[in-house]
């Protein structure tokens, strides 16, 4: 297991601002036997002899038929299990609730980020994926969907159809770049858990985009994106694109519930900006009293401190759910109960010092309207939430001029 690239610093006055070494690993042993080229149907993605697959840190290397390792262009990586992005540590995953570790095995907000050489007409990727099986609930999304995007704007999707067991191939035409350094961004089907083996350019070259600084958002099912009908509909895609920042997407459907474990694996990985956006889950499946809420934020918050003294931290508090907010659960509390406790704990650790944690409330932000199922957004209300965080962050970390 490795930890993936570098937050990236605070610029002075509070900015947000990319280090040129924010691609490298922080784990030790980085490189050791590195080097793999990915070739097409290669299992792994490495050639025979390599180390543990693929990692973000190494220089790109094209192997037979122009196909390289894909480590290098993907994003929206914080550990890796061998040649698998995952969403938690994997040397820790015995501390942590079953479902939770099961929801860290999609690659949720991994997506690759590249630039273009001239004539270049299209990229593709080689991948394995699980067949498409029976959807429960939400909008109708189209399985092994990859949907490129250019510069923050949606520019085409392509489909891909494994077999059981077996590998496929996503071709997605490009368009002309208007500028050498335009960015270029493929979104994956993240619900199939796809492992990218490679990754080449058709027709010219491709180059991995310039890192950002790293953005941890913590949360449930609604900051892993339930009900947006694209991954890069998700509001913490949306808001990181807006930002300038690489979201790791730490959302777990059905827990976020402030598990202290995920809490000390926050504070060890680096990032430049950390959001904090659970609560609703209190309410139920696991029902929470307003004091063991109040009581578990600033323990929760505490101790991504000790990793992150001055990282500037959000904490969004549960958003609208119409069925809960007057209604006790099986603790008697209710869900604005719950949610007065969680800002209360915030607002009391500001008032104690910490002038680089930040509330957002979460109540007003959504409208029935903006529910898909009375508790996810639709993408209008991912893409009002996305808005709303964008705002904040500009206002407390990066003041406007």
């Amino acid at each position: 297991m490795t930890a993936s690239e570098d937050g990236g610093p605070m610029a002075a006055g509070g900015g947000i601002e990319a280090d040129p070494a924010a691609g490298q690993e922080t784990a030790a042993g980085q490189g050791a036997g590195g080097g793999q080229e990915a070739v097409p149907g290669g299992g792994s993605g490495a050639v025979p002899g390599g180390g543990s697959g693929a990692r973000a840190g190494r220089e790109p290397r094209e192997g037979a038929g122009g196909w390289c390792d894909p480590g290098p262009y993907l994003r929206g990586v914080a550990w890796w299990d061998g040649p698998r992005p995952v969403r938690v540590d994997p040397s820790v995953v015995g501390v942590l609730p079953w479902e939770l570790v099961e929801r860290a095995a999609l690659p949720v907000g991994v997506r690759l980020e590249l630039t273009a050489a001239p004539g270049t007409r299209a990229v593709e990727l080689r991948y394995r994926a699980r067949v498409p099986g029976r959807k429960n609930g939400g909008p109708s999304v189209p399985p092994h969907l990859f949907a490129l995007w250019r510069d923050g704007r949606p520019a085409g999707e392509a489909y891909g159809a494994p077999a059981a067991g077996g590998e496929a191939a996503a071709v997605l035409d490009l368009p002309r770049p208007e500028r050498p350094d335009e960015v270029f961004t493929v979104y994956l089907p993240e619900a199939a858990a796809p492992l990218v083996l490679a990754v080449r350019g058709v027709g010219g070259g491709i180059a991995p985009a310039p890192r950002r600084a790293r953005w941890a958002v913590y949360g449930d099912s609604i900051t892993e994106g339930w009900w947006a009908t694209r991954p890069a509909h998700a509001w913490p895609a949306a808001a990181g694109r807006a930002l300038g920042l690489d979201p790791v997407n730490l959302g777990y459907a059905g827990t976020g519930r402030g598990e202290l474990p995920v809490a000390r694996q926050l504070a060890a990985l680096p990032a430049a900006l950390i959001t904090l956006a659970f609560g609703t889950n209190c309410w139920e499946p696991v029902p929470t009293t307003p004091a063991r809420l109040y009581a578990l934020t600033r323990a929760f918050a505490g101790t991504v401190r000790t990793g992150h003294p001055r990282t500037p931290l959000l904490v969004v508090s549960p958003l609208l759910r119409p069925a809960a907010e007057a209604a006790p659960n099986g603790a008697g509390a209710t869900l604005a109960e719950l949610r007065a406790a969680l800002e209360e704990a915030v607002r009391d650790l500001r008032a104690a010092g910490d002038d680089r944690l930040f509330l957002l409330p979460g109540h007003p932000l959504l409208d029935p309207g903006h529910l898909w199922d009375g508790l996810h957004p639709n993408d209008a209300g991912h893409a009002r939430l996305a808005a709303a965080v964008v705002d904040a962050v500009r206002t407390h970390v990066r003041p406007r001029p």
